[in-house]
């Protein structure tokens, strides 16, 4: 179960806009707006949720759950951003 402030995260990690992610995945940009500004578990269509969750992963994001839900970077994700700064 992927949550609001796991997709942000990872739209900050790449470094990447609303407008950016809203192209990448297919997701409309005002809801994405909206599922980021409500917090906790993201209420939206599953292939909503997959669509946003499959464009975050091939950027690079990977993504965990359980008690401890997080986002981090693949070492490929990271290498690309640190050549691009």
């Amino acid at each position: 179960m992927l949550t609001s402030e796991q997709i942000r995260a990872a739209r900050a990690m790449l470094r990447i806009e609303q407008r950016d992610l809203a192209e990448k995945s297919g997701v409309s940009l005002e809801t994405i707006k909206r599922i980021e500004r409500t917090p906790g578990p993201i209420s939206a269509y599953t292939g909503t949720v997959d669509k946003l969750r499959r464009a975050l992963e091939s950027a690079g994001i990977e993504f965990s759950n359980g008690d401890r839900p997080g986002v981090r970077l693949t070492s490929t994700a990271a290498k690309q951003i640190d050549r691009t700064e």
